[in-house]
């Protein structure tokens, strides 16, 4: 009998060498899939329209990309974790057209407000909302198709933003697909304020425009350490709909001496079966991150947010996606390195919660 010809997909498999440097003319890490090879697709968003303090994080997609050549593909639970699939689509011109073209004037509109709304310039910067909001909106709209699209064929599908406002649309996608989950938000910001600065589709307002899709059954906060009156207010009288984790708990019980697995283990206890993965990389101490617009002393190491990644899968829920915003080149390229090789684990890691890749060290 005849053997079957080899795949296309097959043979890029059987030429590829993990071991070499990776090849900038291949994909995202140096790996050989298209995106409609890939099992798993990045789809970067170079969008920063509403960022409050420094800008930057529309130039993150582009900076992980080149960083993601120098990242080894090995992990000790998961040595062939490169076979999965994993692309990354270009960066999407005309967001990132349309990013560059609104950002001046939300600066300068933010700027007004801090200047008090002077009266003579109403009429000039006033207006600067309503059109923000509507292009927004669009955004959410196009993204929601986008990474729906991926979902329907099938594919697991990792949002890179840009500034923290960028993932909403895919929660929107995720909602139409799933009847609940919950949201596991690693930030060190709240990021519940109801349209910041009149910005309703702001950075700041991410988690707030989240909890107002019904599918959205809980919300865990882990690593928080920078929040307004409000936003305490919002999580007490949540009832219990959002649990946050602050930063000052989290130190507090290393100050005991209790284990980071002790910890994970009450983090995790608080989540739904399936869970959605928000990760603000100022979450990370800002030594890991230190161009990110909004950076806030405190936070966790890398190895601890990895963990805690690890052991939310290995407790067997399913994350159902994931995001990865925030990540700003600054003046060195290490921020860069670092948010490689977080969206390196992240994807797989959710590949392996929806059964695309083998855990093996679940059992050590």
């Amino acid at each position: 009998m005849a053997q079957p010809t080899p795949t296309s997909l097959e043979k890029k498999l059987a030429a590829f060498d993990p071991n070499a440097l990776g090849d900038a003319q291949g994909g995202v890490y140096g790996l050989p899939f298209t995106v409609d090879e890939a099992q798993v697709v990045i789809v970067p968003v170079p969008w920063e329209v509403t960022v409050s303090y420094r800008a930057g994080t529309a130039e993150g997609p582009e900076a992980i990309r080149d960083a993601s050549l120098q990242v080894d593909l090995y992990d000790p639970d998961l040595p062939e974790a490169w076979r999965m699939g994993l692309a990354m689509e270009d960066n999407d011109g005309k967001v990132a057209a349309e990013s560059q073209e609104l950002r001046p004037r939300a600066e300068a509109y933010i700027g007004w407000l801090e200047e008090g709304e002077p009266e003579a310039d109403h009429a000039k910067y006033s207006t600067a909302p309503a059109h923000i909001n509507q292009r927004g909106e669009a955004l959410l709209q196009y993204l929601k198709q986008k990474t729906g699209a991926y979902l329907d064929a099938g594919k697991g599908v990792v949002l890179l933003g840009g500034d923290h406002s960028t993932p909403l649309g895919y929660m929107h996608a995720l909602a139409e697909r799933h009847e609940e989950f919950g949201i596991l938000q690693i930030d060190a910001h709240c990021d519940l304020r109801p349209a910041y600065e009149g910005f309703e589709f702001s950075h700041a307002s991410i988690m707030y425009n989240a909890l107002k899709l019904p599918q959205v059954k809980k919300l865990v906060q882990v690593g928080i350490r920078d929040l307004c009156q409000q936003e305490a207010e919002m999580v007490e009288q949540s009832k219990g709909r959002i649990t946050m984790f602050h930063n000052r708990f989290l130190s507090d019980e290393r100050f005991a001496k209790k284990s980071w697995k002790k910890v994970c283990g009450k983090i995790i206890a608080q989540l739904p079966q399936k869970v959605y993965l928000s990760f603000d990389i100022d979450g990370l101490d800002p030594k890991l991150c230190p161009g990110t617009g909004t950076p806030v002393p405190g936070g966790l190491e890398f190895e601890e947010a990895l963990y805690l990644i690890r052991a939310v899968v290995r407790s067997g829920r399913t994350i159902i996606g994931c995001d990865l915003n925030e990540v700003a080149p600054g003046d060195t390229e290490w921020n860069a390195i670092v948010g490689a090789r977080l969206l390196y684990s992240m994807a797989n890691w959710m590949g392996v919660s929806q059964g695309r890749l083998q855990d093996r060290g679940a059992d050590k």
